[in-house]
């Protein structure tokens, strides 16, 4: 038996990665969500935040000693040096929080790591496998203008910030298509999920596969 499994899990934004994420936490799955940890890190009283303090002003700070994080955002959204520097703060101390998380998970486990940036990062080679939800732009946009209420540019402007599609795709071991409906996800996941339960158990050495 292997100690866990380790899967990178990501997505377009639209995708549908946190439905696929719930599902797999639903049949058992160790989630290790990137997005919750690096608001941890931050949180008063942590060195995130001290070095964030020193490496940006006390100006990031909101009224009650919390990250003030739309001010930070619009202190780095257009200076790439600055993002670098704020990078380089958060992402060592989201690896090691993450890497610790894994090794207390059960021996044989399946350990999601929820990373939406995983790609854009080059992050592949930290995982046993990476799951690819992928929805096409068309789907992608529909979802973010009804269901979240996006406006059309700033749908486009948020898809085009991320890694293109061919990019995801290409670091992917498994996809997992998500343009149907919700039972159809649901379908396709419980068979990801059971390959990887299967290969976590030292059973299955090939790689699980989903959909057309």
């Amino acid at each position: 038996m292997v100690s866990v499994l380790s899967v990178g899990l990501t997505g377009g934004i639209g995708a549908g990665k946190s439905e696929v994420s719930r599902l797999l936490v639903s049949y058992g799955a160790v989630l290790i969500d990137s997005d919750r940890i690096s608001r941890e890190v931050v949180e008063p009283g942590t060195e995130g935040l001290a070095a964030i303090v020193s490496a940006f002003g006390p100006e990031v700070l909101a009224a009650d000693g919390s990250l003030d994080r739309p001010r930070l955002g619009a202190l780095v959204f257009a200076d790439e040096e600055r993002r670098r520097t704020l990078n380089g703060i958060v992402h060592p101390l989201v690896r090691e929080r993450s890497a610790a998380l894994q090794a207390a998970a059960p021996p044989g486990s399946v350990v999601v790591n929820d990373v939406p940036l995983l790609v854009e990062n080059g992050l592949q080679a930290l995982y046993d496998l990476v799951l690819v939800v992928d929805a096409s732009p068309a789907t992608q946009l529909s979802r973010l203008t009804g269901d979240r209420g996006m406006s059309e540019a700033d749908a486009r402007a948020r898809m085009a910030a991320q890694a293109t599609r061919e990019q995801r795709l290409a670091a992917a071991d498994v996809v997992i298509p998500n343009d149907g409906t919700r039972e159809e996800l649901a379908a396709r996941v419980r068979e990801v999920w059971q390959s990887l339960e299967r290969r976590a158990r030292g059973e299955a050495p090939e790689r699980p596969t989903a959909g057309d």
